[in-house]
């Protein structure tokens, strides 16, 4: 028999000997505090507990079935065969309870253009509640863990419970929010609150029965309450809350595994659905009940109007992947770190305590700036646009692919300051950070982005067409009953 492959897991604390907990305090104020993010032990331990969870969602292929034609095993959105320990369900009751509060504060009536001020009333009831909640349903092991200070676990928790739905004062919610909640369930899983199990059962019950709870109950705050997208990048964001059920979804789409391979990076399950359907309402109806991904896509068709590849280009862009659905889920991996871990505007609301702490990684490489973290706001100083260096990749826990020599290179136009999806190959030029794919993995990738049905560019100016100059720009559009120059 094959030994079963070691992954990294986020370690528990020891219940023998007494911890000190802290209320979590705010650390990253200024863009450079972000590098320090970067290499602290809560970084690390962020970043372990998601691909702890990722892989769980893969599905598993079954030797000795006694059915041939069931050769693996897949786990769905509200799954009977899910097994849930006593911990899930203890906490799906105090998603279940705020989730109730809804009802009892209903929004202000009226159109407005902002969120609903009716969502800070429902805020500060569950804040008033969070206390006896958590002493409710807070597992056992949690509530009794040894501390001989004055501030009480449920203090430490509470602080990312509260974080993780979303801001009274600007009246949104982004994926800084969702960051909170994860932290929220990795300290319980620190503190041994969750069921230690083999081949990953306990890693599905906590993504597809807290997780995604969590998502629904989000997702009726938003309506309800009309929230704004927090820190949003507008069309060009991956998605105006949300990262998690991508990340996720994209596994539950991955290639059969067994406990001995390898996380994959390309292929897809047999039959499961293709990247192309998010444009396909009827299979986005079909599959919102069973995949995380869809279920995602599916609110975005809730909330917003017009063609999918209007609102939502980066997700159509994902569409026209044909490496499968690993392929994609890595690229989600990458873009996670890039576009989510290493922003300001995303980690600046993340708080410090002992369970995930400022402390620093002994094992983290220094932090060279970045692309992703040298273009950050400051109240100090003015933010370079441009650096004239990029670094080397922080860490490798999620890169994988080629890595370049030891030093800078050139820095990437100015006009180059995002970070594109990390599955599609640019036409620009590109830098060696971890939101891009190597040279090897970008030959089965398509040249140029996914382009909209019945896409027509308009005709370039030129000297012969009739344009000013041939500059090779589009001639400049005039109203209809503006004048031509010299008529």
């Amino acid at each position: 028999m094959s030994p079963t492959m070691e992954i990294p897991k986020l370690s528990l604390l020891n219940d023998k000997h007494d911890h000190t907990f802290v209320v979590p305090i705010k650390r990253i104020n200024e863009g450079h505090d972000v590098q320090r993010f970067l290499v602290s032990k809560a970084h690390h331990d962020i970043m372990v507990f998601v691909l702890q969870l990722n892989r769980a969602m893969f599905p598993r292929q079954l030797s000795g079935s006694d059915d041939p034609e069931v050769r693996w095993r897949t786990w769905e959105i509200n799954s009977q065969t899910l097994p849930l320990s006593h911990a899930v369900r203890q906490l799906q009751g105090l998603l279940d309870h705020l989730n109730a509060i809804i009802d009892v504060v209903p929004p202000d009536p009226g159109p407005r253009r902002f969120g609903n001020v009716a969502f800070r009333r429902w805020y500060e009831v569950v804040e008033a509640r969070l206390p006896s909640l958590l002493q409710d349903f807070l597992p056992e092991r949690v509530l009794s863990f040894s501390q001989p200070s004055n501030v009480s676990v449920q203090a430490e928790l509470q602080s990312y419970l509260l974080g993780a739905l979303g801001s009274t004062q600007r009246l949104d919610y982004g994926t800084g929010h969702e960051l909170a909640f994860l932290a929220f369930l990795g300290c319980i899983w620190k503190l041994g609150g969750f069921e230690v199990s083999s081949g990953g059962d306990e890693e599905r019950a906590i993504v597809l029965g807290l997780i995604e709870p969590y998502l629904q109950l989000i997702r009726r705050l938003i309506k309800t309450y009309t929230l704004e997208p927090a820190g949003s990048h507008g069309v060009w964001g991956l998605d105006d809350h949300s990262f998690l059920p991508y990340l996720f979804g994209s596994a539950q789409y991955g290639p059969a595994i067994s406990e001995t391979d390898e996380t994959p990076v390309e292929g897809s399950l047999v039959n499961a659905a293709d990247p192309a359907d998010v444009t396909r309402i009827a299979v986005v109806e079909r599959e919102r009940g069973r995949n995380m991904y869809f279920s995602a896509i599916g609110f975005i068709y809730d909330v917003k109007k017009g063609p999918f590849w209007e609102h939502s280009p980066m997700l159509y862009d994902i569409s026209g992947v044909r490496s499968g659905w690993a392929k994609i889920n890595k690229g989600m991996i990458k873009m996670y770190v890039a576009e989510v871990l290493a922003k300001f505007p995303v980690v600046q609301h993340f708080y410090f305590g002992s369970l995930f702490s400022w402390d620093e990684d002994p094992n983290a490489a220094p932090p060279p700036p970045s692309v992703h973290t040298s273009n950050q706001p400051s109240t100090s100083q003015p933010t370079n646009a441009a650096s004239n260096t990029i670094p080397l990749p922080l860490r490798n826990v999620a890169h994988e692919g080629q890595r370049p020599a030891n030093g800078p290179v050139s820095a990437p136009p100015k006009s180059f300051v995002g970070t594109a999806a990390p599955w599609a190959k640019q036409p620009r030029v590109q830098s060696p950070t971890t939101a891009f794919p190597s040279q090897t993995e970008q030959r089965n990738i398509s040249q140029t982005p996914r382009l909209p049905p019945n896409f027509n560019p308009r005709p370039v100016a030129t000297a012969q067409s009739g344009g000013e100059a041939a500059t090779g720009m589009p001639p400049p559009t005039r109203a209809p009953w503006a004048k031509r120059p010299g008529s």
